[in-house]
């Protein structure tokens, strides 16, 4: 935090023995503990505001004097449940996200504790922190998964690692919450670490009785973002849950669950947060926490209370509301600047004192990362006909994006093609270093895809799907050969490519092109018969075993309810 050399400067400031570095006059702000309007000045050193209200400094010569007349300042946007892996990385989403405004990420760090050690991990969070920026994060528990290797990688002391950093504000999210209800004493213990390390702890409990949100509540869980009815909603907060409403590209819940409330004449927006939820990158073409607000706006929510919703009521809840949500004395210096209350898009960003934004235009860039840090995709093994053997008689089907169960197969798989003429594929799962592979089919996932690769997956290891065992390979070489990322293959040519140069799993390009890049991949997938909303998120469920009924994980396909291998993974 700040040196003392740097507390003496800004205390000089309040004596009138030093000039702040930025003045913002004319304000008319959002005070958060008053959820009123103010007019006063704001001055700001470095990035701190040093002072907010009716005063001017001593001391200008040599500030940036801005006139906020007409404007209304809000401070910046939290969203407080962020997966920023979802095909972007944290460093372009955070940079695309800022310039509308959310200038705070709480973010998961499932894909970061799975594929880096902890000191490659904290060395990428140190250089996320120099941005003009908030980053937070979660400690993981579990890998919503099964892996050939989870007590090895989810082990106390890893963990505890991730619980002892400053910017880690929660453990969680409790995907594997049946097994802490269950007693398993290695989550319990997480928990309890995390407890005393004084974070809080994040639920997941879709769909969960009174009976479960009370037990949940006894062992420790602090909030829950899967309220998907306004009764839910009510439940929740009845057991004194923190409730974050979710407005995702798989879950649009926020704008009817806001109306409801509003319907009901619930007096809860104090208690009440939002998020996206890690969305894919084309649900933000029109905004990340902005969105949410206007959602909030449309919904009949009070301007102040949709925007204390953003930014104040995440900082209390997270107890770091003397940095952040307040427009007051020691806080960053991150202001939004808003044409009025009704438009929460703003025309300016102010971000640790720094602008991001001016006159509805960006500002100054984000200093680059270096990914290097992050082991290259590049498989040394080949396939060959002997890995496109699917000779079991249990597949996967799909019953919407992220839901499956199991079906019999019943059809002729032994010959290199399908027929078009029903929506049954061929689905792999192969291990990333090529020691083993899940072989089965997959039905309603499309009907006419030849070959799909994707190096995209929840454990980093690689899917692919098709009706052509031919194509799967030739998307599979095309995959490797750019280095990771999404591949379809059609009549030995390639018809659509959607690189992920980091880890084969995160693209390197900005936010806006990556937007494009996906909207025409859905394009290509839904031309070949792909119905379901969001390919992306089917990709990265199909492992997921948080989710019924049946996966495809590395130890094989896995009967979540019942906790077994109904067929196991294939050695190389």
């Amino acid at each position: 935090m700040w040196e003392h050399t740097e507390i003496k400067d800004q205390l000089h400031i309040i004596d009138g023995k030093k000039a702040p570095d930025l003045i913002i006059t004319n304000a008319e702000y959002l005070h958060s503990i008053y959820k009123k309007w103010i007019k006063g000045n704001i001055w700001i050193a470095g990035d701190r505001i040093i002072y907010a209200g009716k005063e001017m400094p001593a001391m200008i010569e040599g500030a940036e004097i801005v006139d906020a007349s007409g404007k209304k300042i809000v401070p910046g946007y939290i969203e407080p449940h962020v997966h920023p892996f979802q095909l972007y990385n944290p460093w372009t989403f955070a940079d695309y996200a800022s310039r509308l405004g959310t200038t705070t990420f709480i973010s998961d760090n499932l894909i970061l504790f799975m594929s880096l050690a902890n000191e490659t991990s904290f060395a990428l969070l140190d250089e996320l922190n120099k941005l003009p920026f908030s980053f937070y994060w979660w400690a993981r528990f579990d890998s919503q998964t099964v892996l050939q290797n989870e007590t090895e990688l989810f082990n106390l002391e890893s963990i505890k690692e991730w619980i002892e950093r400053p910017e880690v504000l929660l453990g969680g999210e409790l995907t594997g919450w049946p097994r802490l209800m269950g007693g398993e004493s290695d989550m319990f213990t997480s928990v309890s670490a995390a407890k005393a390390g004084g974070k809080k702890i994040e639920g997941h409990f879709p769909g969960a009785s009174e009976r479960t949100l009370a037990r949940m509540r006894l062992l420790g869980t602090d909030g829950d973002h899967e309220a998907m009815t306004v009764e839910e909603v009510e439940a929740r907060l009845l057991h004194g849950y923190g409730v974050t409403l979710r407005h995702s590209s798989i879950r649009p819940d926020l704008p009817h669950l806001l109306k409801g409330i509003v319907d009901k004449e619930l007096d809860v927006f104090d208690h009440l947060m939002m998020t996206t939820d890690g969305s894919t990158p084309s649900f933000y073409i029109d905004g990340v926490m902005d969105k949410c607000i206007r959602a909030a706006l449309e919904a009949g929510v009070p301007p102040i209370d949709a925007y204390q919703m953003a930014s104040y009521n995440v900082a209390r809840y997270y107890d770091m509301s003397d940095l952040h949500g307040v427009i007051a004395t020691g806080r960053y210096a991150t202001l939004n600047f808003l044409e009025d209350e009704y438009n929460p898009v703003p025309t300016d960003v102010l971000s640790k004192g720094r602008w991001l934004k001016r006159e509805n235009e960006s500002a100054e860039p984000f200093p680059p990362i270096d990914w290097s840090i992050v082991e290259a995709f590049a498989p040394d093994f080949d396939l060959d006909e002997t890995d496109f053997i699917f000779e079991n008689l249990i597949g996967i089907e799909m019953l919407n994006d992220v839901i499956t169960q199991p079906y019999n197969v019943t059809i002729d798989t032994s010959g290199g093609k399908l027929a078009k003429d029903h929506d049954e594929s061929f689905l792999m799962l192969l291990d990333r270093s090529g020691k083993w592979h899940v072989n089965t089919l997959i039905k309603g996932f499309a009907t006419g895809i030849q070959g799909f690769a994707s190096s995209y997956s929840n454990t980093g290891d690689i899917i692919l799907i098709g009706k052509d065992k031919k194509e799967m390979l030739n998307a599979f070489n095309e995959m490797k050969r750019i280095g990771g990322g999404m591949v379809i293959a059609e009549d030995d040519g390639i018809v659509a490519t959607l690189p992920l140069a980091i880890g084969g799993g995160l693209s390197t390009e900005p936010v806006q092109e990556l937007i494009a890049q996906e909207l025409e991949l859905k394009k290509v997938l839904a031309d070949r018969g792909f119905t379901k909303g969001d390919a992306v998120y089917t990709l990265l469920f199909l492992q997921s075993t948080h989710l019924p009924y049946i996966r495809i994980t590395q130890v094989g396909l896995y009967d979540v309810m019942a906790k077994e291998v109904i067929i196991p993974a294939t050695g190389r």
